[in-house]
C-alpha cells in the first residue's frame, strides 16, 4: 500500500505525536509498505526511506515575541496572516491553517494514496479530503477538551481563564470534524470512552489500537550503575495535565525522610512559570536534574540510572512515559489518569492523579523495599514485550486500511 501520514506538528522529543508518526511509519515500512508523512514543524525524525514531505507553518510558538515576528510577507498568504493574527490574539490556530495548506498542497501535486492517516489535526482540511474520495482514517490520541478542563480547574484567575479558552477555541473545529469523519482510531479504551463523550460521538464508531514500544531502542541497560535513590519523570508539556506540580510537592515530603533523594526531570519548562516558582518554593532545585531535547539512546541511558520511574500525571490518552520506562526495565509509579492503568496493569504501583501525598508513600515504600524493584522491573519489561509492540499495531492497522471505504484519487 502507498500510506500517506498526517501531522500538524510533529516534535520528534516532546510529546507522542512526532513519536507516533516516527515508530508507526518505521513499522509499516518493515511490513512491505510505502509511506509518506506529510507535516508542519517541528518535523519528526524519520527513518531514511519515509519520505517526509513539509508543510511549514510560521512556528509563532516557538518565537518568543509574536507581533515582533511579522514580516511584510504574511500580507501576501491568506493562511499565514490568519495564523499570525490568530496567535497574536492567543489562539492556536496550526491546526485550522495546516488543513489549509495541506488541501492546497493535494491540489497541486494530486498525490495517489491507498489511505490517508491523521494523526489528531482533526482539521476542515482533512475532512475536505474525505469529501473529496480520499480514504481518510484519523487517529485520537485524546480529547483535548480534558486539557482545556484540567487547565481551567487549576486557576480561578479570570485573565487566565480568558487565555485558557482562547487558546483551546480551536476545538470548535476538531468538534465539528470529528463528528463527520467516517474512520476514527483511538490509543486507548480509556481514550475511547472519553472521546465519544467529549463530542457526543458513538463509541462503537472508534476502533482501538494500542501505541507500541520500540523494544530496540528502549530495553535495560545492566552495564550502567544505578544511582540510590534516584528518580525520573517525563513531562512533554509543562502543563497542569501532566501533574509535575504533585510530583515536586510529593518530592519534598521524601526528601524528610531520605536526604540524599534527587529526581531527573526530561522536559522544558516555561521561563517564571508555576513549575519553577514551585520548585524554588519548595527549595528544590539542588535536587532536579534537568534535561531538554534529548536523544532516544541519552534518554535510555537516564532511566539505566534512575532508582524509579514516576508518571504523575493527571490524564494520558496513553502513556509514552510509563511504558517506555517499564521496557527499559525500570520499576513505575504511575497515577491511574486515563489509560495509564491500560500500560501499567499489575506491573507498576498506582496512585490517585492529583494525591501527592500518595506518591510520596508510594515512593517512599517501595525506595524501601529492593525485592519489589527488581520483580517489578522484570515483570514490567515483560508485560511490554508481550502486549506493546510496534509491529502489532501496524498489522492492525493495515487490517483497518483495507476495510477504509473509497479508493485513491484519480484527477
Amino acid at each position: 500500500m502507498k500510506i500517506c501520514l498526517l501531522g500538524y506538528r510533529s516534535n520528534p522529543y516532546s510529546g507522542g505525536q512526532g513519536i507516533y508518526l516516527r515508530h508507526l511509519g518505521l513499522a509499516l515500512i518493515a511490513a512491505g509498505h510505502q509511506v509518506d508523512v506529510i507535516s508542519g514543524p517541528p518535523y519528526p525524525d524519520l527513518d531514511p526511506r519515509i519520505k517526509l514531505i513539509k508543510l511549514p507553518s510560521l512556528d509563532l510558538y516557538a518565537t518568543p515575541d509574536h507581533i515582533r515576528a511579522f514580516k511584510w510577507g504574511y500580507l501576501r498568504s491568506v493562511t499565514d496572516l490568519i495564523e499570525y493574527v490568530d496567535t497574536v490574539f492567543g489562539g492556536f490556530p496550526e491546526p485550522y491553517t495546516f488543513g489549509r495548506r495541506l488541501i492546497r498542497y493535494f491540489d497541486q501535486h494530486q498525490p495517489q494514496y491507498d489511505i490517508v492517516h491523521d494523526n489528531q489535526s482533526l482539521c476542515y482540511g482533512v475532512l475536505a479530503l474525505q469529501e473529496k474520495g480520499y480514504p481518510v482514517i484519523t487517529t485520537v490520541h485524546h480529547p483535548i477538551t480534558r486539557d482545556l478542563e484540567i487547565a481551567l480547574s487549576e486557576t480561578t484567575d479570570w485573565g487566565m481563564r480568558l487565555l485558557i479558552k482562547r487558546w483551546h477555541s480551536f476545538l470548535s473545529m476538531q468538534t465539528k470534524v470529528i463528528r463527520k469523519l467516517t474512520h476514527l482510531v483511538s490509543v486507548s479504551d480509556a481514550a475511547r470512552k472519553d472521546i465519544a463523550d467529549a463530542f457526543d460521538v458513538d463509541a462503537q464508531r472508534i476502533h482501538v489500537v494500542h501505541n507500541g514500544i520500540d523494544l530496540n531502542r528502549f530495553k535495560p541497560m545492566p552495564e550502567i550503575t544505578r544511582a540510590p535513590h534516584r528518580l525520573m519523570t517525563t513531562a512533554s508539556a509543562d502543563a497542569p495535565l501532566k501533574g509535575v506540580q504533585y510530583l515536586l510537592k510529593a518530592l519534598a515530603e521524601v526528601a524528610k525522610v531520605v536526604p540524599d533523594v534527587t529526581l531527573c526531570l526530561l522536559g522544558k519548562l516555561k521561563p517564571g512559570g508555576e513549575t519553577e516558582a514551585l520548585i524554588d518554593a519548595l527549595n528544590l532545585r539542588d535536587r532536579i536534574e534537568f534535561h531538554v531535547d534529548i536523544s532516544d539512546e541519552a534518554m535510555v541511558a537516564l532511566y539505566a540510572r534512575a532508582t524509579i520511574a514516576i508518571v504523575p500525571s493527571v490524564y494520558e490518552g496513553f502513556g509514552f512515559p510509563a511504558g517506555e520506562a517499564m521496557a527499559c526495565g525500570v520499576p513505575v509509579i504511575s497515577t491511574r489518569g486515563g489509560a495509564l492503568p491500560e500500560v501499567v496493569g499489575n506491573c507498576g504501583v498506582l496512585v490517585e492523579p492529583k494525591d501527592s501525598q500518595g506518591l510520596a508513600t508510594a515512593i517512599l515504600d517501595l525506595l524501601n523495599r529492593p525485592d519489589e524493584l527488581e520483580r517489578l522491573a522484570s515483570i514490567g519489561r515483560r508485560r511490554i514485550e508481550q502486549q506493546f509492540q510496534w509491529s502489532r499495531a501496524a498489522a492492525e492497522f493495515l487490517a483497518l486500511y483495507q476495510t477504509v471505504n473509497g479508493s485513491p484519487h484519480v484527477s
